[in-house]
């Protein structure tokens, strides 16, 4: 092998190493606070993807998500949680809330259309 072939080998694994960092590593995280009046409140910003990306919950206490887009992209006007039959649609620079009753300990997911 010449030095081109190793460089190209070395960028390759390079790559590969980034691209399962990007899916795979470490996820910014937050618990919820609650507030007075018992609800579970966080802010979830939309650009370029969700900040924080996993959310921590108490069990038994309902939950509001204050989302805030801010971005253009229209794969981020509507946001779906499937496991509660809910679809909503965000405005650009708009804070929009979302309220949920109480949830069970599970996974939840997300997705955007």
């Amino acid at each position: 092998m010449d030095t081109i072939e190793i460089s190209v080998v070395i960028s390759g694994i390079g790559l590969i190493g980034l691209t399962l960092w990007y899916f795979f590593g470490e996820r910014e995280q937050i618990s919820a606070a609650t507030n007075e009046t018992g609800v579970q409140e966080i802010k979830v910003t939309v650009k370029g993807g969700y900040a924080p990306d996993v959310i921590v919950i108490e069990k038994d206490l309902p939950v509001r998500l204050n989302f805030y887009r801010d971005e253009t992209s229209s794969c981020s006007e509507q946001i779906v949680f499937g496991d509660f039959g809910t679809a909503r649609i965000y405005p650009l620079t708009k804070p929009r809330r979302l309220n949920l009753r109480r949830i069970r300990p599970a996974n939840l997911t997300s997705a955007t259309e």
